[in-house]
Protein backbone atom coordinates (compact mmCIF):
# COMPACT_ATOMS: atom_id res chain seq x y z
CA UNK A 1 0.00 0.00 0.00
CA UNK A 2 2.91 2.79 1.36
CA UNK A 3 4.50 2.20 -2.08
CA UNK A 4 1.46 2.36 -4.19
CA UNK A 5 1.15 5.48 -2.65
CA UNK A 6 4.54 6.39 -3.69
CA UNK A 7 4.31 5.68 -6.76
CA UNK A 8 1.24 7.70 -6.76
CA UNK A 9 2.84 11.15 -5.73
CA UNK A 10 5.73 10.30 -7.38
CA UNK A 11 3.78 10.80 -10.62
CA UNK A 12 2.17 13.34 -9.31
CA UNK A 13 1.51 16.37 -6.57
CA UNK A 14 -1.51 15.00 -4.73
CA UNK A 15 -3.25 17.51 -1.94
CA UNK A 16 -5.36 15.35 -0.22
CA UNK A 17 -6.60 14.96 3.58
CA UNK A 18 -6.87 12.00 5.97
CA UNK A 19 -9.59 10.57 5.82
CA UNK A 20 -40.50 -5.95 17.51
CA UNK A 21 -42.53 -8.37 15.16
CA UNK A 22 -44.76 -7.70 12.09
CA UNK A 23 -48.02 -6.88 14.08
CA UNK A 24 -46.56 -4.22 16.34
CA UNK A 25 -45.10 -2.71 13.12
CA UNK A 26 -48.52 -2.15 11.78
CA UNK A 27 -50.30 -1.31 14.92
CA UNK A 28 -47.24 1.05 15.18
CA UNK A 29 -48.49 2.26 11.47
CA UNK A 30 -51.99 3.40 12.50
CA UNK A 31 -50.35 5.76 15.51
CA UNK A 32 -47.87 6.69 13.95
CA UNK A 33 -49.77 8.03 10.31
CA UNK A 34 -51.46 10.62 12.19
CA UNK A 35 -48.36 12.13 13.56
CA UNK A 36 -46.93 15.54 12.03
CA UNK A 37 -43.86 15.53 10.72
CA UNK A 38 -41.01 16.04 13.04
CA UNK A 39 -40.09 19.60 13.36
CA UNK A 40 -36.60 19.64 15.59
CA UNK A 41 -34.69 22.11 15.53
CA UNK A 42 -31.02 21.49 13.03
CA UNK A 43 -33.44 18.95 11.17
CA UNK A 44 -32.33 21.15 7.42
CA UNK A 45 -31.64 19.76 4.36
CA UNK A 46 -27.89 18.91 4.64
CA UNK A 47 -28.41 17.45 8.12
CA UNK A 48 -31.08 15.26 6.60
CA UNK A 49 -28.43 13.89 3.73
CA UNK A 50 -25.94 13.29 6.46
CA UNK A 51 -27.78 11.06 8.46
CA UNK A 52 -29.05 8.97 5.41
CA UNK A 53 -25.54 9.07 4.36
CA UNK A 54 -25.05 6.83 7.67
CA UNK A 55 -26.96 3.38 6.18
CA UNK A 56 -24.14 4.07 3.04
CA UNK A 57 -23.74 0.04 3.44
CA UNK A 58 -23.89 -0.46 0.08
CA UNK A 59 -20.89 -2.74 0.36
CA UNK A 60 -21.91 -5.14 2.55
CA UNK A 61 -25.60 -5.31 1.81
CA UNK A 62 -24.32 -6.39 -2.34
CA UNK A 63 -21.97 -9.17 -0.20
CA UNK A 64 -25.32 -10.29 1.41
CA UNK A 65 -27.77 -10.03 -1.89
CA UNK A 66 -24.71 -12.08 -3.29
CA UNK A 67 -24.85 -14.69 -0.84
CA UNK A 68 -28.79 -14.76 -1.10
CA UNK A 69 -29.47 -14.50 -4.73
CA UNK A 70 -31.17 -17.87 -5.11
CA UNK A 71 -33.41 -16.99 -3.04
CA UNK A 72 -34.92 -13.92 -4.20
CA UNK A 73 -37.82 -13.97 -2.32
CA UNK A 74 -35.42 -13.32 1.48
CA UNK A 75 -34.52 -9.70 0.03
CA UNK A 76 -38.71 -8.81 -0.84
CA UNK A 77 -39.92 -10.21 2.58
CA UNK A 78 -37.24 -7.93 3.81
CA UNK A 79 -38.49 -5.40 2.26
CA UNK A 80 -41.99 -5.70 3.02
CA UNK A 81 -41.07 -5.97 6.54
CA UNK A 82 -39.64 -2.35 6.40
CA UNK A 83 -42.18 -1.50 4.03
CA UNK A 84 -44.60 -2.49 7.03
CA UNK A 85 -42.09 -0.67 9.38
CA UNK A 86 -42.77 2.63 7.59
CA UNK A 87 -46.85 2.64 7.43
CA UNK A 88 -47.89 1.15 4.29
CA UNK A 89 -48.45 -2.68 3.54
CA UNK A 90 -48.26 -3.76 0.05
CA UNK A 91 -51.74 -3.35 -1.14
CA UNK A 92 -51.54 0.56 -0.36
CA UNK A 93 -48.45 0.11 -3.70
CA UNK A 94 -50.90 -1.23 -6.02
CA UNK A 95 -53.17 2.01 -5.62
CA UNK A 96 -49.92 3.43 -7.97
CA UNK A 97 -49.78 3.09 -11.00
CA UNK A 98 -46.38 2.15 -11.70
CA UNK A 99 -43.94 1.87 -14.89
CA UNK A 100 -41.14 -0.34 -14.02
CA UNK A 101 -38.04 -0.63 -15.92
CA UNK A 102 -34.89 -2.46 -15.82
CA UNK A 103 -31.57 -2.94 -18.31
CA UNK A 104 -28.15 -2.02 -18.20
CA UNK A 105 -28.07 0.15 -20.64
CA UNK A 106 -30.32 3.43 -21.24
CA UNK A 107 -32.71 2.20 -18.49
CA UNK A 108 -32.42 6.19 -16.71
CA UNK A 109 -32.74 7.76 -20.22
CA UNK A 110 -35.79 5.38 -21.23
CA UNK A 111 -37.36 5.97 -17.71
CA UNK A 112 -36.95 10.21 -18.92
CA UNK A 113 -38.34 9.47 -22.12
CA UNK A 114 -41.29 7.88 -20.35
CA UNK A 115 -42.09 10.36 -18.11
CA UNK A 116 -41.47 13.43 -20.16
CA UNK A 117 -43.85 11.89 -22.81
CA UNK A 118 -46.81 11.12 -20.22
CA UNK A 119 -46.18 14.46 -18.79
CA UNK A 120 -47.31 16.04 -22.13
CA UNK A 121 -50.83 14.60 -21.66
CA UNK A 122 -51.15 16.38 -18.68
CA UNK A 123 -50.52 14.02 -15.99
CA UNK A 124 -49.33 14.39 -12.91
CA UNK A 125 -46.37 12.49 -12.83
CA UNK A 126 -43.50 10.83 -10.11
CA UNK A 127 -40.20 9.33 -11.46
CA UNK A 128 -38.03 7.66 -8.89
CA UNK A 129 -34.37 6.83 -10.53
CA UNK A 130 -30.93 6.02 -9.32
CA UNK A 131 -28.14 7.43 -9.04
CA UNK A 132 -27.87 10.95 -8.72
CA UNK A 133 -25.43 13.73 -9.93
CA UNK A 134 -25.91 16.44 -7.55
CA UNK A 135 -27.86 16.39 -5.16
CA UNK A 136 -29.98 13.34 -3.31
CA UNK A 137 -33.44 14.66 -3.97
CA UNK A 138 -32.83 14.40 -7.95
CA UNK A 139 -33.28 10.43 -7.46
CA UNK A 140 -37.47 11.49 -6.47
CA UNK A 141 -39.20 13.80 -8.92
CA UNK A 142 -42.52 15.12 -9.43
CA UNK A 143 -43.42 16.35 -12.41
CA UNK A 144 -39.66 16.27 -13.92
CA UNK A 145 -38.58 18.48 -11.17
CA UNK A 146 -36.72 16.96 -7.90
CA UNK A 147 -38.62 17.44 -4.74
CA UNK A 148 -38.23 20.64 -3.22
CA UNK A 149 -35.32 20.45 -0.45
CA UNK A 150 -38.27 21.12 2.57
CA UNK A 151 -40.33 18.30 0.89
CA UNK A 152 -37.18 15.93 0.89
CA UNK A 153 -36.67 16.84 4.69
CA UNK A 154 -39.84 16.69 5.80
CA UNK A 155 -40.67 12.77 4.24
CA UNK A 156 -36.89 11.60 5.56
CA UNK A 157 -37.55 12.50 9.07
CA UNK A 158 -41.08 11.26 9.04
CA UNK A 159 -40.18 8.35 8.14
CA UNK A 160 -36.62 7.82 9.42
CA UNK A 161 -38.46 8.02 12.78
CA UNK A 162 -41.09 5.43 12.13
CA UNK A 163 -38.59 3.34 11.42
CA UNK A 164 -36.28 4.17 14.46
CA UNK A 165 -40.06 4.07 16.83
CA UNK A 166 -40.88 0.49 14.85
CA UNK A 167 -37.47 -1.19 15.27
CA UNK A 168 -37.42 -4.63 16.36
CA UNK A 169 -35.26 -5.12 19.21
CA UNK A 170 -34.81 -8.66 17.83
CA UNK A 171 -33.70 -7.74 14.41
CA UNK A 172 -29.47 -6.57 14.19
CA UNK A 173 -30.44 -4.44 11.03
CA UNK A 174 -33.30 -1.82 12.12
CA UNK A 175 -32.47 0.45 9.24
CA UNK A 176 -32.70 -0.73 5.34
CA UNK A 177 -29.63 0.46 3.24
CA UNK A 178 -29.48 3.66 1.37
CA UNK A 179 -31.11 2.49 -1.95
CA UNK A 180 -33.94 0.38 0.28
CA UNK A 181 -34.69 3.64 2.36
CA UNK A 182 -35.04 5.61 -0.44
CA UNK A 183 -37.04 3.39 -2.52
CA UNK A 184 -39.88 3.48 0.67
CA UNK A 185 -39.36 7.47 0.52
CA UNK A 186 -40.34 7.50 -2.42
CA UNK A 187 -43.47 5.45 -2.32
CA UNK A 188 -44.50 7.57 0.50
CA UNK A 189 -44.17 10.62 -1.66
CA UNK A 190 -45.67 9.70 -4.65
CA UNK A 191 -48.85 8.54 -2.57
CA UNK A 192 -48.86 11.49 -0.66
CA UNK A 193 -49.09 13.80 -3.74
CA UNK A 194 -51.42 11.57 -5.51
CA UNK A 195 -49.65 10.99 -8.80
CA UNK A 196 -51.11 9.90 -11.90
CA UNK A 197 -48.32 7.32 -12.41
CA UNK A 198 -45.00 6.74 -11.45
CA UNK A 199 -41.77 5.94 -13.79
CA UNK A 200 -39.70 3.89 -11.54
CA UNK A 201 -36.16 2.53 -12.32
CA UNK A 202 -35.08 -0.71 -11.08
CA UNK A 203 -32.02 -0.65 -9.08
CA UNK A 204 -28.65 -2.92 -9.97
CA UNK A 205 -30.55 -6.44 -9.77
CA UNK A 206 -33.80 -7.73 -11.13
CA UNK A 207 -35.81 -10.15 -9.13
CA UNK A 208 -34.34 -9.36 -5.83
CA UNK A 209 -34.26 -5.69 -6.56
CA UNK A 210 -35.88 -3.48 -3.83
CA UNK A 211 -38.11 -1.83 -6.41
CA UNK A 212 -39.39 -5.17 -6.86
CA UNK A 213 -41.63 -4.87 -4.07
CA UNK A 214 -44.30 -3.80 -6.56
CA UNK A 215 -46.55 -6.48 -7.32
CA UNK A 216 -48.94 -4.82 -10.10
CA UNK A 217 -46.97 -2.50 -12.41
CA UNK A 218 -49.38 -1.08 -15.17
CA UNK A 219 -46.23 -2.29 -17.80
CA UNK A 220 -42.43 -3.16 -17.50
CA UNK A 221 -39.61 -2.38 -19.67
CA UNK A 222 -36.66 -4.01 -20.58
CA UNK A 223 -33.67 -1.53 -21.99
CA UNK A 224 -30.55 -2.77 -23.85
CA UNK A 225 -28.84 -5.39 -21.81
CA UNK A 226 -25.03 -6.32 -21.50
CA UNK A 227 -22.00 -7.06 -18.93
CA UNK A 228 -22.18 -5.35 -15.52
CA UNK A 229 -21.92 -6.24 -12.17
CA UNK A 230 -21.17 -9.54 -13.14
CA UNK A 231 -20.16 -10.51 -9.56
CA UNK A 232 -23.95 -9.62 -8.09
CA UNK A 233 -25.69 -10.94 -11.87
CA UNK A 234 -23.76 -13.54 -12.97
CA UNK A 235 -21.08 -13.32 -15.75
CA UNK A 236 -22.64 -13.94 -18.89
CA UNK A 237 -25.19 -11.86 -20.39
CA UNK A 238 -27.97 -14.60 -20.31
CA UNK A 239 -27.49 -14.51 -16.73
CA UNK A 240 -27.81 -11.26 -16.33
CA UNK A 241 -31.27 -11.22 -18.46
CA UNK A 242 -32.40 -13.49 -16.44
CA UNK A 243 -31.97 -11.40 -13.33
CA UNK A 244 -33.23 -8.42 -14.83
CA UNK A 245 -36.51 -10.78 -16.45
CA UNK A 246 -37.23 -11.00 -12.94
CA UNK A 247 -39.36 -7.45 -12.45
CA UNK A 248 -41.90 -9.75 -15.13
CA UNK A 249 -45.40 -9.94 -13.35
CA UNK A 250 -48.61 -12.21 -14.11
CA UNK A 251 -50.86 -10.66 -17.39
CA UNK A 252 -49.08 -7.22 -16.96
CA UNK A 253 -47.29 -6.26 -20.56
CA UNK A 254 -43.76 -6.11 -20.97
CA UNK A 255 -41.71 -4.39 -24.00
CA UNK A 256 -38.10 -4.75 -24.73
CA UNK A 257 -35.58 -3.93 -27.20
CA UNK A 258 -34.02 -5.95 -30.07
CA UNK A 259 -31.13 -8.05 -27.97
CA UNK A 260 -29.04 -10.28 -28.92
CA UNK A 261 -30.29 -13.89 -29.62
CA UNK A 262 -29.79 -15.76 -26.02
CA UNK A 263 -30.83 -13.19 -23.73
CA UNK A 264 -33.48 -12.12 -26.06
CA UNK A 265 -34.45 -16.31 -25.63
CA UNK A 266 -34.39 -15.88 -21.69
CA UNK A 267 -36.98 -13.05 -21.29
CA UNK A 268 -38.68 -14.75 -23.58
CA UNK A 269 -38.61 -17.99 -21.14
CA UNK A 270 -39.06 -15.65 -17.94
CA UNK A 271 -42.28 -13.89 -19.54
CA UNK A 272 -43.58 -17.60 -20.60
CA UNK A 273 -43.07 -18.69 -16.72
CA UNK A 274 -44.88 -15.54 -15.08
CA UNK A 275 -47.35 -15.75 -18.09
CA UNK A 276 -46.10 -12.35 -19.09
CA UNK A 277 -47.21 -10.92 -22.66
CA UNK A 278 -43.81 -9.91 -23.78
CA UNK A 279 -43.21 -7.77 -27.51
CA UNK A 280 -40.30 -6.60 -28.93
CA UNK A 281 -40.05 -2.81 -29.73
CA UNK A 282 -40.45 -2.31 -33.31
CA UNK A 283 -37.37 0.43 -34.02
CA UNK A 284 -38.01 3.84 -34.02
CA UNK A 285 -38.16 4.16 -38.79
CA UNK A 286 -40.91 1.71 -38.63
CA UNK A 287 -42.68 4.64 -36.42
CA UNK A 288 -41.35 7.35 -38.54
CA UNK A 289 -42.98 6.13 -41.37
CA UNK A 290 -45.63 8.46 -42.85
CA UNK A 291 -44.52 11.44 -40.60
CA UNK A 292 -41.95 13.64 -40.32
CA UNK A 293 -38.68 12.15 -38.37
CA UNK A 294 -39.09 12.23 -34.46
CA UNK A 295 -36.45 14.79 -32.56
CA UNK A 296 -35.30 13.42 -29.38
CA UNK A 297 -33.80 15.79 -26.99
CA UNK A 298 -31.33 13.39 -25.55
CA UNK A 299 -28.03 13.06 -28.32
CA UNK A 300 -26.57 9.77 -30.11
CA UNK A 301 -27.95 7.26 -32.05
CA UNK A 302 -27.76 4.68 -28.98
CA UNK A 303 -30.93 7.07 -27.38
CA UNK A 304 -33.21 5.87 -30.74
CA UNK A 305 -33.34 2.28 -28.96
CA UNK A 306 -34.76 4.09 -25.27
CA UNK A 307 -37.27 6.59 -27.26
CA UNK A 308 -38.69 3.48 -29.01
CA UNK A 309 -39.28 1.81 -25.91
CA UNK A 310 -40.49 4.80 -24.22
CA UNK A 311 -43.09 5.07 -26.95
CA UNK A 312 -44.34 1.90 -26.10
CA UNK A 313 -44.39 1.94 -22.61
CA UNK A 314 -46.09 5.09 -22.70
CA UNK A 315 -48.78 3.80 -25.66
CA UNK A 316 -49.48 0.59 -23.43
CA UNK A 317 -50.28 2.83 -20.64
CA UNK A 318 -52.32 5.40 -22.22
CA UNK A 319 -54.53 2.40 -23.86
CA UNK A 320 -54.92 0.78 -20.77
CA UNK A 321 -56.14 4.25 -19.13
CA UNK A 322 -58.60 4.65 -21.72
CA UNK A 323 -59.38 0.75 -21.07
CA UNK A 324 -58.73 -0.14 -24.34
CA UNK A 325 -56.13 -2.84 -23.91
CA UNK A 326 -52.71 -3.87 -25.03
CA UNK A 327 -53.61 -3.91 -29.14
CA UNK A 328 -53.22 -6.05 -31.55
CA UNK A 329 -49.46 -6.87 -32.43
CA UNK A 330 -48.25 -6.81 -36.16
CA UNK A 331 -45.32 -8.69 -36.76
CA UNK A 332 -43.62 -7.06 -39.59
CA UNK A 333 -40.50 -9.32 -39.07
CA UNK A 334 -41.30 -13.07 -39.90
CA UNK A 335 -38.12 -13.45 -38.96
CA UNK A 336 -38.09 -12.42 -34.93
CA UNK A 337 -41.38 -13.68 -34.40
CA UNK A 338 -40.29 -17.15 -33.29
CA UNK A 339 -38.07 -14.75 -30.67
CA UNK A 340 -41.14 -12.68 -29.50
CA UNK A 341 -44.16 -10.76 -30.94
CA UNK A 342 -43.59 -7.59 -32.56
CA UNK A 343 -45.14 -4.36 -30.42
CA UNK A 344 -47.81 -2.29 -32.37
CA UNK A 345 -46.63 -0.25 -35.14
CA UNK A 346 -48.25 3.20 -34.49
CA UNK A 347 -47.59 7.09 -35.62
CA UNK A 348 -46.85 9.11 -32.59
CA UNK A 349 -49.27 11.62 -31.60
CA UNK A 350 -48.19 15.45 -31.19
CA UNK A 351 -47.81 15.15 -27.32
CA UNK A 352 -45.46 12.03 -27.92
CA UNK A 353 -43.09 13.74 -30.38
CA UNK A 354 -42.85 16.84 -28.18
CA UNK A 355 -42.55 14.74 -25.01
CA UNK A 356 -39.02 13.08 -26.84
CA UNK A 357 -37.79 16.30 -28.24
CA UNK A 358 -38.42 17.92 -24.59
CA UNK A 359 -36.04 15.45 -22.66
CA UNK A 360 -33.61 16.30 -20.92
CA UNK A 361 -31.33 13.73 -18.65
CA UNK A 362 -28.70 15.78 -17.17
CA UNK A 363 -25.45 13.29 -17.52
CA UNK A 364 -25.81 11.71 -20.53
CA UNK A 365 -24.92 12.65 -23.91
CA UNK A 366 -25.19 16.08 -22.80
CA UNK A 367 -23.16 18.72 -24.09
CA UNK A 368 -21.91 22.19 -22.57
CA UNK A 369 -20.38 24.90 -24.89
CA UNK A 370 -18.49 27.41 -23.07
CA UNK A 371 -15.64 29.85 -24.93
CA UNK A 372 -13.11 27.48 -26.43
CA UNK A 373 -14.22 24.47 -24.01
CA UNK A 374 -16.49 22.13 -24.81
CA UNK A 375 -17.30 19.48 -22.37
CA UNK A 376 -19.11 16.54 -23.45
CA UNK A 377 -20.81 14.21 -20.21
CA UNK A 378 -22.11 10.85 -20.53
CA UNK A 379 -22.00 8.40 -17.54
CA UNK A 380 -21.25 5.32 -19.56
CA UNK A 381 -19.76 2.62 -17.68
CA UNK A 382 -20.17 -0.66 -19.48
CA UNK A 383 -18.60 -2.05 -22.63
CA UNK A 384 -21.77 -1.36 -24.88
CA UNK A 385 -22.48 1.90 -23.26
CA UNK A 386 -18.84 3.23 -23.94
CA UNK A 387 -18.61 1.77 -27.51
CA UNK A 388 -21.96 3.93 -27.60
CA UNK A 389 -20.12 7.50 -26.17
CA UNK A 390 -17.61 6.82 -28.04
CA UNK A 391 -19.38 6.94 -31.60
CA UNK A 392 -21.78 10.07 -30.12
CA UNK A 393 -18.53 11.71 -29.34
CA UNK A 394 -17.10 11.40 -32.23
CA UNK A 395 -19.44 12.01 -34.30
CA UNK A 396 -19.83 15.52 -32.19
CA UNK A 397 -16.35 16.48 -32.45
CA UNK A 398 -17.21 16.04 -36.77
CA UNK A 399 -20.47 18.32 -36.83
CA UNK A 400 -18.48 21.23 -34.98
CA UNK A 401 -15.15 20.95 -36.64
CA UNK A 402 -14.61 23.78 -38.70
CA UNK A 403 -11.50 23.88 -41.21
CA UNK A 404 -8.42 26.41 -40.36
CA UNK A 405 -9.96 26.73 -36.42
CA UNK A 406 -6.49 26.73 -35.36
CA UNK A 407 -5.03 23.85 -32.78
CA UNK A 408 -7.59 20.92 -31.13
CA UNK A 409 -6.83 19.45 -27.87
CA UNK A 410 -8.57 16.07 -27.38
CA UNK A 411 -9.05 15.45 -22.67
CA UNK A 412 -10.45 12.70 -21.19
CA UNK A 413 -11.52 12.47 -17.58
CA UNK A 414 -12.25 9.19 -16.57
CA UNK A 415 -12.82 7.24 -13.47
CA UNK A 416 -14.54 3.64 -12.59
CA UNK A 417 -15.85 2.16 -9.94
CA UNK A 418 -17.28 -1.13 -8.57
CA UNK A 419 -16.47 -4.45 -9.91
CA UNK A 420 -16.19 -2.91 -13.88
CA UNK A 421 -13.40 -3.73 -16.33
CA UNK A 422 -11.59 -0.45 -16.26
CA UNK A 423 -8.41 -1.72 -18.82
CA UNK A 424 -11.23 -3.09 -21.37
CA UNK A 425 -13.33 0.39 -21.01
CA UNK A 426 -10.20 2.13 -21.70
CA UNK A 427 -9.27 0.37 -24.15
CA UNK A 428 -12.86 1.54 -25.95
CA UNK A 429 -12.12 4.76 -25.40
CA UNK A 430 -8.64 4.71 -27.49
CA UNK A 431 -10.23 5.50 -31.02
CA UNK A 432 -10.84 8.85 -29.88
CA UNK A 433 -7.24 10.07 -29.85
CA UNK A 434 -6.69 11.65 -26.65
CA UNK A 435 -4.36 14.04 -26.36
CA UNK A 436 -4.10 13.78 -22.74
CA UNK A 437 -6.06 11.39 -20.56
CA UNK A 438 -6.88 12.87 -16.67
CA UNK A 439 -7.65 10.27 -13.54
CA UNK A 440 -9.43 11.62 -10.57
CA UNK A 441 -11.86 9.91 -8.07
CA UNK A 442 -15.44 11.02 -7.45
CA UNK A 443 -14.51 13.50 -5.12
CA UNK A 444 -15.33 16.86 -6.13
CA UNK A 445 -13.06 18.97 -3.14
CA UNK A 446 -10.81 16.68 -1.27
CA UNK A 447 -13.03 16.79 1.60
CA UNK A 448 -16.47 17.07 1.16
CA UNK A 449 -17.66 17.41 4.76
CA UNK A 450 -19.30 20.61 3.87
CA UNK A 451 -21.32 18.65 0.48
CA UNK A 452 -23.43 16.34 1.71
CA UNK A 453 -24.85 14.71 -1.57
CA UNK A 454 -21.20 14.01 -2.43
CA UNK A 455 -20.09 12.05 0.72
CA UNK A 456 -19.58 8.29 0.27
CA UNK A 457 -18.37 5.98 3.01
CA UNK A 458 -18.02 3.17 1.38
CA UNK A 459 -14.83 3.53 0.14
CA UNK A 460 -11.25 5.31 1.87
CA UNK A 461 -10.07 8.20 -0.02
CA UNK A 462 -6.41 5.86 -0.22
CA UNK A 463 -8.95 3.15 -2.08
CA UNK A 464 -10.05 5.66 -4.79
CA UNK A 465 -6.30 7.38 -5.53
CA UNK A 466 -4.99 4.21 -5.90
CA UNK A 467 -7.08 3.12 -8.36
CA UNK A 468 -7.13 6.36 -10.62
CA UNK A 469 -3.40 5.14 -10.48
CA UNK A 470 -4.22 1.85 -11.55
CA UNK A 471 -6.51 3.41 -14.17
CA UNK A 472 -3.14 5.81 -15.24
CA UNK A 473 -1.32 2.22 -15.93
CA UNK A 474 -3.81 0.97 -17.70
CA UNK A 475 -4.04 4.08 -19.96
CA UNK A 476 0.18 3.77 -20.04
CA UNK A 477 0.27 -0.21 -21.26
CA UNK A 478 -2.21 0.93 -24.22
CA UNK A 479 -0.59 3.32 -25.61
CA UNK A 480 2.62 1.49 -25.78
CA UNK A 481 0.83 -1.01 -27.40
CA UNK A 482 -0.76 1.24 -29.56
CA UNK A 483 2.77 2.83 -30.18
CA UNK A 484 4.22 -0.22 -30.90
CA UNK A 485 1.89 -2.46 -33.22
CA UNK A 486 2.69 -6.07 -33.55
CA UNK A 487 4.75 -6.75 -36.66
CA UNK A 488 2.45 -7.88 -39.85
CA UNK A 489 -0.71 -6.61 -37.80
CA UNK A 490 -3.25 -5.35 -39.75
CA UNK A 491 -2.02 -1.96 -41.19
CA UNK A 492 -5.73 -1.31 -41.62
CA UNK A 493 -7.01 -1.01 -38.15
CA UNK A 494 -4.35 1.13 -37.33
CA UNK A 495 -5.97 5.23 -36.52
CA UNK A 496 -4.72 7.97 -38.36
CA UNK A 497 -1.15 9.05 -36.74
CA UNK A 498 -1.72 12.01 -34.65
CA UNK A 499 1.30 14.06 -32.35
CA UNK A 500 2.96 11.33 -30.73
CA UNK A 501 2.56 11.62 -26.99
CA UNK A 502 4.12 9.06 -24.35
CA UNK A 503 2.61 8.03 -20.98
CA UNK A 504 4.81 10.23 -18.91
CA UNK A 505 3.26 13.14 -21.06
CA UNK A 506 0.03 12.71 -21.73
CA UNK A 507 -1.89 11.04 -18.98
CA UNK A 508 -2.29 12.83 -14.96
CA UNK A 509 -3.57 11.75 -11.63
CA UNK A 510 -5.40 14.16 -9.94
CA UNK A 511 -6.64 13.81 -5.87
CA UNK A 512 -10.39 15.21 -6.71
CA UNK A 513 -12.36 16.58 -9.57
CA UNK A 514 -11.91 20.43 -8.93
CA UNK A 515 -7.98 19.99 -9.18
CA UNK A 516 -8.87 18.33 -12.86
CA UNK A 517 -11.18 20.72 -13.98
CA UNK A 518 -9.05 23.78 -13.14
CA UNK A 519 -5.84 21.73 -15.06
CA UNK A 520 -8.13 21.42 -17.83
CA UNK A 521 -9.97 24.57 -18.45
CA UNK A 522 -6.85 27.11 -17.35
CA UNK A 523 -9.36 29.63 -16.42
CA UNK A 524 -10.86 29.97 -19.79
CA UNK A 525 -14.13 28.63 -18.83
CA UNK A 526 -16.21 31.33 -18.34
CA UNK A 527 -18.70 29.93 -15.31
CA UNK A 528 -16.02 27.53 -14.00
CA UNK A 529 -13.49 30.23 -12.05
CA UNK A 530 -12.56 28.58 -9.00
CA UNK A 531 -10.02 30.00 -6.38
CA UNK A 532 -6.08 29.82 -7.20
CA UNK A 533 -5.18 26.40 -7.34
CA UNK A 534 -3.08 25.29 -3.99
CA UNK A 535 0.58 26.28 -4.21
CA UNK A 536 2.59 23.94 -5.99
CA UNK A 537 -0.39 21.66 -7.49
CA UNK A 538 0.92 22.03 -10.94
CA UNK A 539 4.67 22.39 -10.72
CA UNK A 540 4.81 18.69 -12.28
CA UNK A 541 6.59 18.76 -15.79
CA UNK A 542 4.03 17.24 -17.31
CA UNK A 543 1.13 19.70 -15.90
CA UNK A 544 3.38 22.72 -16.70
CA UNK A 545 3.99 21.72 -20.43
CA UNK A 546 0.07 20.82 -20.48
CA UNK A 547 -0.86 24.04 -19.12
CA UNK A 548 0.50 25.91 -22.01
CA UNK A 549 -0.68 23.58 -24.94
CA UNK A 550 -4.29 24.16 -23.22
CA UNK A 551 -3.93 27.61 -23.08
CA UNK A 552 -2.72 27.96 -26.65
CA UNK A 553 -5.35 26.08 -27.70
CA UNK A 554 -8.26 26.78 -30.40
CA UNK A 555 -10.62 24.61 -28.89
CA UNK A 556 -10.60 21.97 -26.06
CA UNK A 557 -12.90 18.97 -26.62
CA UNK A 558 -13.22 17.26 -22.41
CA UNK A 559 -15.42 14.22 -22.63
CA UNK A 560 -16.11 13.02 -19.12
CA UNK A 561 -17.31 9.66 -18.74
CA UNK A 562 -16.70 6.51 -16.91
CA UNK A 563 -18.59 6.77 -14.03
CA UNK A 564 -22.33 8.75 -13.33
CA UNK A 565 -20.63 9.90 -9.97
CA UNK A 566 -17.58 12.03 -11.40
CA UNK A 567 -20.02 12.89 -14.27
CA UNK A 568 -22.16 14.46 -11.06
CA UNK A 569 -19.21 16.07 -9.77
CA UNK A 570 -18.69 17.69 -12.84
CA UNK A 571 -22.00 19.14 -12.93
CA UNK A 572 -21.85 20.29 -9.60
CA UNK A 573 -18.86 22.55 -10.45
CA UNK A 574 -19.55 23.89 -13.95
CA UNK A 575 -22.92 24.12 -13.38
CA UNK A 576 -23.30 25.93 -9.84
CA UNK A 577 -27.10 26.62 -10.73
CA UNK A 578 -27.71 22.57 -9.95
CA UNK A 579 -26.75 22.88 -6.38
CA UNK A 580 -29.12 25.24 -5.33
Amino acid sequence: MSRARSHLRAAFFLTAVSPRGATSWIAARRELSARPAPQEPGMEYQDAVRTLNTLQTNASYLEQVKRQRGDPQKQLEAMELYLARSGLQVEDLDRLNIIHITGTKGKGSTCAFTERILRNYGLKTGFFSSPHLVQVRERIRINGQPISPELFTKHFWRLYHRLEETEDSNSCVSMPAYFRFLTLMAFHVFLQEKVDLAVVEVGIGGAYDCTNIVRKPVVCGVASLGIDHTSLLGDTVEKIAWQKGGIFKRGVPAFTVLQPDGPLAVLRERAEQTSCPLYLCPPLEALEEGGPPLTLGLEGEHQRSNAALALQLAHCWLQQKDHRGVGEVKATRPSLLRQLPLAPVFQPTPHMRRGLRDTEWPGRTQVLRRGPLTWYLDGAHTSSSVQACVRWFRQALHRCKEPGSGTEVRVLLFNSTGDRDAAALLKLLQPCQFDYAVFCPNLTEVSSTDNADQQNFTVTLDQVLLRCLEHQQHWSRLDEEQACPEPGGPTSLLLAPRPAHSHSTSSLVFSCISQALQWISQGRDPVFQPHSPPRGLFTHPVAGSGANVLREAAAIHVLVTGSLHLVGGVLKLLEPSLSQ
